[in-house]
């Protein structure tokens, strides 16, 4: 099934000028979705509510509402019951980079609230992120220039890292560039297969470009 998503007024919130979702989190039915035109953040009681929930606006930094138009959030993840920073949403920002080049991203709710930076590298943007089962945070990244094409690539980055002030990094899992079957890939998602193993889903956006192809693709994680 499918819905437009909904405001308080129960009208699409698309018809108030809030669009272009980028990225979702799930907090044990609740659902967080940001809007990247307006750098808002909405919560959906889906488990009690469907199609039909409405999107309650989470308060937000003031921070986050001055990142740049068309480069602000891309990227959710809400951390659970049992991990370091329960309770929080960790938003990540696009292309909104501080004094030493690095990537702008926010603590919000949960006992640790603020704003850290993710180490940014040979041009990569962050364009989605999801919570690995152990509790680290893998990040999904993509380049592009008119010269050297397009790339993506993947970091995981420990959420011991990850704290008000500080700079994350992480070792790169993969990269790849247009050699290998890979589009603009936006999102990312994780789960576990029945045999015990750790999926991760990556999934395209074509942009309504005949140049461009929606794919999704399909790893196991390899542990060491």
């Amino acid at each position: 099934e499918m819905a437009p998503i909904l405001g308080l007024d129960g009208r699409p919130l698309a018809a108030r000028g809030w669009y272009d979702t980028e990225s979702i989190a799930e907090d044990d039915g609740t659902l967080y979705v940001t809007i990247e035109r307006v750098h808002q953040i909405v919560r959906f009681n889906y488990r009690k509510e469907g199609l039909v929930a409405r999107g309650r606006p989470v308060a937000v930094p003031p921070a986050l509402r001055a990142l740049p138009a068309n480069k602000g959030l891309e990227a959710l993840v809400f951390v659970p019951k049992g991990l370091p920073l329960a309770g929080t949403l960790i938003a990540i920002s696009e292309h909104r980079l501080d004094k030493a080049g690095n990537l702008a991203a926010f603590l919000i709710g949960g006992p640790s609230a603020g704003s850290f930076a993710i180490k940014r590298s040979s041009n990569y943007d962050i364009t989605d992120a999801a919570l690995l089962p152990g509790g680290d945070i893998l990040v999904l990244e993509r380049k592009f220039s008119w010269t050297g094409g397009l790339a993506v690539r993947m970091r995981r980055i420990p959420l011991a890292e990850i704290k008000p002030g500080a700079l994350a990094d992480g070792p790169v899992l993969f990269e790849a560039d247009l050699g290998y079957e890979i589009d603009n890939m936006e999102g990312v998602s994780v789960h576990r297969s029945p045999s015990g193993e750790t999926v991760l889903t990556l999934i395209s956006d074509d942009n309504f470009s005949p140049l461009q192809r929606t794919l999704l693709l399909q790893f196991t994680l390899a542990e060491p």
